[in-house]
């Protein structure tokens, strides 16, 4: 036998009926009583307490607005709950437009990720977003990209200690077959590395996934374990063959590359940072500065300068090619 409801039982089903009430337009006794697990005579109790509850005003009196309202005619002839007037709920913190858009880009990201299986949750979250944001987000997408696929590889893999096999196109341009026992997926920035035990170096090494083609899911079982050996701290190891690059970048900007900078000192301008980052090639020295414009510029060596320069050209002539060609 259920005992009867308690007053702390009645405002805790008063905390959860009213933001499902405001998720809706409108909803009925029964689809309430039903998506709560209680009696309709419960809920209809609770809505009529729901229109004496408010905030008082100035006068330390409540007023007719000081009050919630719904539409009695709705509730008392058709068993339907519609809330006609809100207080201080409006008037709760919101997301700006553009939190709203960041956050909104972000879950449409993790939507893409294949291993996402509950998309239902992803999107009914980014309603709401939109919903509760204090102004119109701006329409963003995030279009999936190809290394979806081979994430999905490697999580299938991961999942039944099976090795990989893989053509992989190291930082001298030069492709080589691997075969690994897969270890770890991490993602620093917008790329994803694989963490793994490599069959062909007898050691622990990191691969971007957009530079891996022909994955596949081999038929041997793993011989190495993420239990059974060491993985390092950071993504991204010292070698004896890292480049040294120095940059000027702003105070502010320190923490997005921090995972490169080796040693740093304050700059003759005033908030400014002189940092010597260590590279494993110069091939994604651009990428790096290029997205910190106006934070960052390269000092030395000059290779490593004329290697931002060429990405940023290569970049630039890519842009132009596809605005000549959206125009045409």
């Amino acid at each position: 036998m259920s005992r009867p409801p308690q007053a702390r039982d009645k405002l805790a089903f008063l905390l959860s009926l009213v933001p499902y009430l405001l998720d809706r337009s409108h909803a009925t006794v029964a689809e309430a009583a039903a998506h709560f697990g209680v009696p309709e005579e419960q809920v209809r109790q609770a809505v009529r307490l729901i229109a004496v509850s408010g905030v008082p005003g100035e006068s330390s009196q409540y007023q007719h607005n000081d009050l919630f309202d719904i539409d009695w005619d709705a509730f008392e002839q058709n068993d339907e709950i519609i809330i006609t007037h809100l207080v201080a709920i409006d008037d709760s913190p919101r997301f700006s437009a553009r939190e709203a858009a960041a956050l909104i880009a972000g879950l449409q990201y993790l939507s893409t990720v294949p291993e996402q299986a509950d998309r239902d949750v992803v999107g009914s979250l980014m309603t709401k977003l939109t919903r509760g944001a204090s102004g119109a987000p701006i329409e963003v997408a995030v279009e999936a990209v190809e290394t979806d696929g081979t994430l999905g590889l490697i999580r299938e893999a991961v999942e039944h200690e099976r090795q990989l096999e893989f053509s992989y196109l190291n930082s001298r341009g030069e492709r080589e077959d691997r075969r690994v026992d897969p270890l770890r997926i991490e993602s620093l920035d917008e790329n994803w590395y694989l963490r793994a035990w490599c069959h062909l170096r007898t050691g622990i090494r990191t691969f971007r996934l957009d530079r891996m083609s022909g994955v596949r899911i081999a038929e041997r079982p793993i011989t190495h374990r993420a239990a059974d050996v060491t993985l390092p701290e950071t993504l991204f190891e010292a070698s004896a063959e890292d480049v040294t690059v120095t940059v000027d970048i702003a105070k502010d900007a320190e923490g997005l590359i921090e995972e490169y900078i080796v040693s740093a000192e304050a700059a003759t301008e005033p908030g400014r940072t002189r940092a010597q980052l260590r590279m494993a090639h110069l091939a994604s020295l651009g990428r790096l500065i290029v997205g910190l414009p106006g934070f960052a510029r390269v000092l030395d060596p000059p290779e490593a300068r004329e290697a931002v320069a060429e990405w940023a050209s290569r970049a630039l002539s890519r842009y132009e090619n596809g605005s000549s060609d959206s125009a045409s």
